[in-house]
């Protein structure tokens, strides 16, 4: 049975915040003794991210990755299994390197987090950096896996989700600059050669918030495209790569925030004004194979010959070849939008309960959102669990309003194709 998001942020409540306190006096106890017998590395050598539940964040983090390699660590890894692919993507963490644990159920949960303590200790971690905004599951992690230099938000003199005192090097979350930017801070955090109160006392450039783009194997994009014309040719749909447009529709979000979902009936009707505008070119509505039946259900309502279901036909590793043979796509604002940044595909990314402002894609990206007064209404300081069961904030975003977004997306991509 797999444990629910409301399940696990109960666990993280309840039982976090009792561990918490038992294991801040042990692990305030066991830095203690280890200053007697010596001091921490002057810098890293070998650090430990830790991110557990959202894969776009894997790909927000790169620039902090590549910006603590270039200073000379060896980069570890700390993910759920179920997220791990997400890291395959740009492969800045050697595969080795990464460490899962098994969230389907609470006895796996438990088990690898045992077995990650262990294993932490065996190769030395001596830093560890807690991207998760605020969650006592990671904080316990980061105190108890035997690092001598731990860094991670801290909550100061703030309200609410207090994770106890595992921390050496306590960075301020910073509520109005990019996740990317928040991330950057915590690095040099960990690589500072004073402790600053708070972390981190320095101007980020917009310059640092670059991501590499994936190297994409061109048999995988032979074998992509080949499928996208096998079923465009069973579907009785013409398509010609370089002669017709791909145009890639993404309906769906994670179960961790259902609120930021555009409703069915209006992918649709996108659909069908997409197919409208460009009729010759070919519409692939997308998803994860468990989203089949969704994706199915907007594909018929929408009754366009040119939109087929695509969910389930590609795998992750398969994502950057399907991003790259396409001109643009449309989607929630989710994992998708933050995955195709590693390529040169334009989006459209529809917000809602998130803002553009902290969590916009850094790639060729157009976010839409309403502005509402209520939004956006989760944040790290309420573990990104909103009371709105009326997602207005999206119901807000018209049909015309993505499709003059898609329009000048797919117009700046000929521009591109014509140079």
């Amino acid at each position: 049975m797999t444990i629910s998001v409301n399940t696990m942020r109960a666990i993280d409540h309840w039982v976090g915040v009792p561990l918490c306190a038992i294991a801040s006096p042990l692990v305030a106890l066991m830095d203690g003794v280890k200053n007697i017998f010596g001091r921490e590395l002057e810098t890293p050598k070998k650090l430990l991210f830790i991110e557990l539940s959202e894969m776009g964040s894997a790909i927000l983090v790169d620039p902090a990755m590549r910006n603590a390699q270039s200073r000379g660590a060896e980069l570890f890894f700390l993910i759920f299994k179920s997220n791990r692919a997400s890291l395959t993507l740009l492969n800045t963490v050697k595969p080795e390197n990464i460490f899962t644990i098994d969230s389907s159920s609470l006895g796996g949960l438990i088990k690898d987090t045992l077995r990650f303590l262990i294993i932490a200790r065996r190769h030395r971690i001596d830093t560890v950096i807690d991207l998760e905004l605020f969650s006592r599951f990671t904080a316990l992690l980061t105190g108890l896996c035997g690092a001598r230099r731990r860094v991670g938000y801290h909550i100061f003199h703030g309200e609410g989700l207090w994770r106890g005192f595992m921390l050496t090097r306590k960075v301020h979350y910073n509520p109005h600059i990019h996740i990317t930017k928040n991330f950057l801070s915590l690095i040099h955090a960990a690589f500072a050669k004073h402790i600053e109160v708070p972390f981190s006392k320095i101007q980020i450039p917009d310059s640092e918030v670059r991501l590499v783009q994936a190297v994409i194997d061109p048999k995988a994009l032979i074998n992509v495209r080949e499928r996208v014309e096998k079923l465009a040719k069973e579907s009785g749909v013409e398509y010609i790569h370089g002669k017709h447009r791909l145009i890639l529709i993404n309906p769906n979000a994670s179960d961790l925030l259902p609120q930021r979902r555009w409703a069915q009936q209006r992918f649709s009707e996108l659909i069908q004004g997409v197919h409208q505008q460009y009729p010759s070119d070919l519409i692939l509505i997308t998803g994860s194979p468990a989203e089949f039946a969704y994706v199915e259900k907007v594909r018929t309502v929408a009754n366009i010959k040119n939109a087929l279901n695509f969910a389930g036909q590609v795998s992750f590793a398969e994502l950057p070849p399907l991003y790259t043979l396409s001109d643009v796509m449309v989607t929630n604002d989710s994992g998708p939008g933050h995955f195709s940044a590693v390529t040169s595909l334009r989006t459209v990314v529809l917000f809602g309960p998130e803002t553009p402002a902290l969590y916009g894609s850094v790639g060729n990206s157009i976010a839409i959102t309403a502005n509402l007064a209520c939004s956006p209404c989760v944040s790290a300081a309420n573990h990104r669990k909103t009371p709105c069961q009326d997602n207005v904030c999206m119901q807000a975003i018209t049909v015309a309003q993505v499709l003059e977004k898609v329009t000048i997306q797919l117009q700046d991509a000929d521009k591109t194709k014509g140079q």
